[in-house]
């Protein structure tokens, strides 16, 4: 595995605290989603809440964490509690905040009921904030660059060494069990469950891989990535098995995918809205007759988690700042005959879009 720079931590929650600051005077913030934790402090537990307040910062775990909250966090203070609700307010009370703002989106229900009733009991009021932390993440860093660009690298270098080997006969959850096997052998980790979609089976986006065979001369689907350093690869190619498909159109379909992907990239520009890039892919495939067979939307941002902000979507209207990564991934899907996506991840530059999967386009036999 390649040298990878280190990642800086205190200034990401030097930028929480002023997105806070905005948010309220004198407010201290418990962050609990898993991936905005790892982002703000390098944690890889499972149970682990960041608490900030003013110039105080706090790890919240349990006692199986305990090393690994050393290792990974040697600047923050830890704090071994389970219940971390208890722990944030406890810890809020003593910085003399004001009110604890915590994350909407990643409180549950019952650990929503514990808080208020624990505050109100400590005369503490609580304030829900929504999306502080995910616009932060978007726009990426040099070292998170790098370790996208490594996962993509392994992504290819293995879907690449799966597919020398013939696919003639396999299963397709043969196929997406040799690729993860290479993402593991590759000391990287799974970034997410293959899609492994043949034939017929190419007609469903999100197919799971069976025990259905490849056959020569039909198209296959496939969709995958490796993780590295948490950081999420994703791509997608549309193979032809042994040989080139003989009837069905499915080669013009495969160009004109192809096509409406490589637009999808152009556009994905500094200060273009995302929704202009699904525009761009969905406008070429509405052009040929094919817009009614692109299902979903063109893409998503990756990073620390596989589907994260922005969304490239129909609409969408996030501006794409300079180093946003994100995938392109049109794709046209017809019942009974098969189907093709093409994807890249990409990241968006001041000299414009930058491809990090970039495998041929081309229709290859494998």
């Amino acid at each position: 595995m390649d040298q990878l720079p280190p990642i800086e931590h205190a200034p990401r929650r030097a930028a929480l605290l002023a997105a806070l600051a905005d948010v309220g005077a004198d407010l201290a913030l418990v962050l609990t989603g898993v991936a905005g934790v790892r982002w703000a402090t390098g944690f890889t537990g499972s149970n682990g809440q960041l608490v900030l307040a003013g110039d105080r910062t706090w790890l919240v775990t349990d006692a199986r964490y305990e090393g690994r909250a050393a290792v990974e966090c040697p600047d923050l203070d830890v704090v071994l509690e389970r219940d971390w609700t208890a722990a944030a307010l406890r810890l809020a009370v003593g910085a003399g905040a004001a009110a604890l703002a915590f994350e909407g989106e990643h409180v549950s229900h019952r650990a929503g009921v514990a808080l208020a009733d624990r505050a109100a009991e400590v005369v503490l009021p609580t304030v829900a904030v929504h999306q502080l932390v995910e616009p932060l993440r978007v726009v990426k860093d040099a070292a998170e660059l790098a370790r996208l660009e490594l996962a993509c690298r392994v992504t290819e270098d293995v879907l690449d060494a799966v597919c020398a080997t013939g696919l003639v006969g396999r299963s397709e959850r043969e196929v997406a069990r040799l690729l993860e096997d290479g993402f593991r052998a590759r000391d990287a980790e799974v970034a997410f469950a293959s899609i492994v979609a043949s034939g017929p089976n190419g007609a469903v986006p999100h197919h799971e891989p069976g025990q259905r065979l490849l056959a020569a001369g039909e198209l296959v689907t496939i969709d995958c990535g490796a993780r590295v350093d948490g950081y999420h690869a994703d791509t997608t190619r549309t193979l032809a098995v042994d040989r080139l498909p003989s009837d069905g159109g499915l080669i013009e379909v495969f160009e004109h995918v192809a096509a409406a992907q490589d637009a999808g990239v152009r556009a994905a520009v500094v200060g273009a809205a995302a929704g202009d890039v699904d525009a761009a892919c969905r406008s070429a495939l509405e052009a040929v007759g094919l817009g009614d067979a692109f299902v979903h939307g063109t893409g998503h941002g990756i990073g620390l988690e596989i589907h994260e902000e922005p969304f490239v979507s129909r609409g969408a209207t996030a501006s794409l700042a300079d180093s946003t990564a994100l995938t392109v991934e049109p794709g046209a899907y017809l019942p009974g005959r098969g189907g093709v996506r093409i994807e890249d991840t990409v990241v968006v530059t001041t000299a414009g879009p930058r491809r990090l999967t970039s495998s041929p386009h081309d229709l290859r036999v494998a």
